[in-house]
């Protein structure tokens, strides 16, 4: 695969971004594309090792190990090599019908067991990934490919995030009559609205391609929450099949002192609001953190993208919150190969932060104990305590206030980004659905038919919280097996 001594001649290289107090004055993708000479070497250095962990999409340890939707990566590196970018593309679509937007906001398990990676720096798997489809949208070969002939059933999909972009977009190319409902103002569902534009821009980048799911035949309906616009009743009357994808969205809350204070959000609402002033040319109401400090509680993807977004506001300070120790700088003895690297990393929000304010705005091991307020009923401050992480009588880990280390840090704006606990149960009480023990739809991964008839789940409403990657896994599978549901054999992969 690609030259075969490319990965001892040519080192890893990835674009430098634009540089981050440059990039922080406004809301534009900052990512940098690689000359194609460059970009063929590090194609050049994917190795011809026998067996490519890279596109294996296993679960190790609860990780993902490898890419979730089976990127046939080694073959695309190679046509990459060759300079053969049409060939590549139609390599990359095969498994992944939106891989611009894995290619900006997937973290890239793919990277993480490639077997290159044992001992030096691996492939540049995702760079390679997004350059593939921006030259192929810059060429004007992704264009739409509505299906040639229709099967006469209607398929409906509640949800429009990457589990029921992926279902509609699979179920459209079998023929089936798709719409799909989005309760927002616009479709793309996390897409959209939970991830910032610097990082997977919105106009330029989703809706394009949504334009071309429209043109080829999918129905799209927003504005519409299904159990108040219209009910699961009519839906399954009018369709053959429906397929929830609703997504996780019921946010993990901190019942500590101080929590009704003005000022504090979870972060959902807070990324949700200023993407929709961004889209409204600054006319939407927005929770803005100009002139404040601002305290983020909680780690991941959703803290770093309020960290970004803070810092464009201009915000006086930010400072992030982290339950969990600081991660080694590499890979530590019980996290080896080809498990996901958990080692630090400084993301481009705190790499912003780093730059403007002198330091990583991330405090590990450490949880607010209250919330302090101002004379006006908003908040002033969060107070904290350090931890340590001990075993208590069941063998559990769970974290341990370490007496004498209490600070008060000011915040005028708090920022809640622990993570999520299921979907919302509203539409899954009217409906009957039953659950597991986490709250979220019970259907079983690979058929993910619920117990009722021919309604379907997949995605984080199915599995819970997780990678962008696993709901279009999800998505893709759904489709596969609606298809074979509805037409009693199925040609989807």
């Amino acid at each position: 695969m690609g030259k075969a001594t490319g990965f001892l001649e040519f080192a890893r290289e990835l674009p430098v971004d634009k540089d981050p107090l440059e990039r922080i004055n406004n809301w534009d993708e900052f990512h940098r594309p690689l000359p194609e000479e460059k970009l063929r070497n590090q194609g050049a250095r994917c190795m011809d090792c026998g067996t490519p962990f890279c596109h294996t999409g296993e679960l190790i340890n609860g990780m993902a190990t490898g890419c979730p939707i089976n990127n046939l990566i080694p073959e695309w590196n190679d046509l990459i090599y060759r300079g053969l970018w049409k060939e590549a593309l139609d390599r990359l679509h095969k498994t992944n019908n939106f891989p611009e937007f894995t290619g900006r906001v997937c973290p890239a398990p793919c990277e993480g067991s490639c077997v290159l990676g044992i001992n030096n720096p691996p492939v540049t798997i995702k760079n390679i990934e997004c350059s593939i489809i921006d030259h192929g949208w810059d060429m004007g070969w992704v264009v739409p490919e509505p299906p040639k002939t229709r099967t006469g059933k209607k398929v409906a999909v509640i949800g429009s995030g990457p589990a029921g972009l992926s279902a509609a977009a699979q179920l459209n190319k079998a023929g089936h009559s798709v719409t799909v409902y989005e309760r927002d103002d616009r479709p793309g569902g996390l897409l959209m609205y939970g991830i910032p534009n610097m990082k997977l821009d919105k106009e330029k980048v989703v809706l394009r391609r949504i334009k071309v799911l429209a043109a080829e035949g999918i129905k799209f309906v927003c504005n519409t929450e299904i159990g108040k616009d219209i009910s699961p009743e009519q839906l399954l009357e009018e369709n053959d099949a429906l397929i929830l994808c609703i997504g996780a969205g019921k946010p993990r809350d901190l019942p500590i002192e101080g929590r009704d204070l003005g000022g504090i959000h979870f972060a959902m609402e807070f990324l949700t609001a200023n993407t929709k002033s961004v889209l409204n040319s600054n006319k939407e109401e927005l929770i803005c953190a100009k002139g404040k400090d601002v305290v983020i509680i909680g780690g991941g993807d959703t803290g770093t993208d309020c960290v970004g977004t803070s810092i464009r506001h201009g915000c006086k300070s930010v400072t992030q919150l982290e339950i969990m120790p600081k991660p080694p700088e590499v890979r530590a003895k019980n996290n080896p190969w080809p498990e996901y690297p958990k080692i630090y990393r400084l993301d481009y929000g705190q790499e912003e932060a780093a730059a403007k304010f002198g330091h990583d705005p991330r405090v590990y091991t450490t949880t607010a104990t209250k919330f302090e307020a101002d004379d006006q009923g908003n908040v002033a401050a969060v107070h904290t305590v350090e931890v340590e992480w001990q075993r208590n009588e069941q063998g559990r880990f769970i974290p341990q206030p370490i007496e004498g280390t209490e600070k008060r840090i000011p915040a005028q704006l708090v920022l809640l980004a622990m993570g999520f606990l299921g979907p919302e149960q509203m539409l899954l009480e009217k409906m009957g659905l039953e659950s597991d023990v986490r709250s979220n739809i019970k259907a079983d991964y690979g058929q993910y038919a619920t117990n009722l008839p021919k309604v379907f789940a997949a995605g984080d409403c199915r599995r819970g919280q997780s990678l962008v990657v696993w709901a279009f896994n999800e998505g893709r599978e759904v489709a596969r097996e609606c298809d074979r549901f509805l037409m009693q054999k199925t040609n989807l992969p």
